[in-house]
């Protein structure tokens, strides 16, 4: 049988757009089941609690339930390499947050690569707080320096461990300002020792500590974030005593970089609907938290510029994994 050309031009159009069709229709029909969420921590910390409170909103608006998994370990890096090996249908996703782009330093023998392996569809952020015990005689970051550069290697800084945001965190704030501080990780939080004077200063969230600071039991200083907190009003930035000091922690969802791209804006489109309504504005206000409205592409802009601004910190600090 002799097939004209244009009976061939007109196949072979049809055969091209043959691989097309089930990624977009799957993309119009997502989700068709549950979504899961990993989480690469134990219940109760930042990332778990973000996660649980977008979830059941989210839920509604994909008309499929999504089910939070916490698989700990390796500062989030098991999950994170679960979901990046997951298949990239949008139905295994990953509630990340600033330690990612820290580990990509931090851990010299990934399997994965967080910036080219990972999409990113949605984030808040909000700013940790330089705190210190009421027996530190500086109610301001310029008495706090001069305190510490008058007392170098005396002063202890509790983190959340080695490599974490709370640690990172603190040694851009040395390295800045040229102060000497004694880091003291911790793995089953600093609070207490904080409250009892063991520690002098933290850089901690403010879900953690506000409450210890409006009792009058620790003293806040300044916000890392570039603005002021609204919620902290009269909470100065570090950026206004210290130029250029600027550190956000983040909590995100993200899904295999190969995602259809449908599938993306999707997940972007009803994420950012859920954490711009006002109840759940309000709510994540309360624990130190605000809405970043931005695109599947601007988050990946994001994305690389926080894991290259905080390789930088790891290595000039030698920071190393616990």
């Amino acid at each position: 049988m002799r097939i004209s050309r244009r009976q061939w031009l007109h196949l072979a159009a049809t055969a091209a757009a043959m691989p097309a069709l089930p990624r977009f229709a799957s993309a119009q029909t997502y989700p068709a089941r549950t979504v899961r969420c990993l989480v690469g921590y134990a219940p109760g910390g930042g990332t778990d609690i973000f996660v649980r409170l977008v979830g059941p909103p989210l839920s509604e608006r994909l008309g499929q339930s999504v089910i939070v998994e916490n698989r700990p370990g390796a500062t989030s890096n098991i999950a994170t390499e679960a979901v990046i090996r997951a298949p990239a249908d949008g139905y295994t996703l990953l509630g990340t947050d600033a330690a990612a782009a820290i580990n990509a330093s931090l851990y010299e023998n990934l399997n994965f690569n967080f910036v080219r392996d990972i999409a990113v569809v949605g984030v808040i952020r909000g700013p940790l707080v330089v705190i210190v015990h009421p027996s530190v005689p500086a109610k301001t970051i310029p008495e706090f320096i001069a305190y510490a550069k008058a007392n170098p290697g005396r002063i202890n800084m509790g983190s959340s461990g080695s490599g974490s945001v709370s640690h990172v965190f603190g040694e851009m704030f040395k390295m800045m300002t040229g102060v000497s501080l004694v880091h003291v990780p911790y793995r089953g939080g600093y609070v207490s020792d904080l409250l009892s004077g063991q520690v002098q200063v933290v850089f901690g969230t403010i879900s953690t500590c506000i409450q210890y600071v409006r009792s009058g039991m620790l003293r806040a200083l300044a916000v890392t974030t570039a603005k002021r907190w609204d919620e902290l009003p009269d909470i100065p930035t570090l950026g206004e005593f210290v130029p250029g000091y600027e550190a956000s922690q983040w909590y995100g969802v993200a899904a295999p970089k190969d995602t259809p791209g449908e599938v993306i804006d999707k997940l972007n489109q009803e994420i950012t609907a859920v954490v711009a309504d006002p109840v759940m504005k309000r709510r994540l206000a309360d624990v130190g938290v605000e809405t970043m409205l931005m695109t599947p592409t601007a988050f990946g802009k994001f994305i690389a510029e926080e894991t290259e601004r905080w390789g930088k910190v790891v290595r000039e600090a030698d920071i190393r994994a616990d």
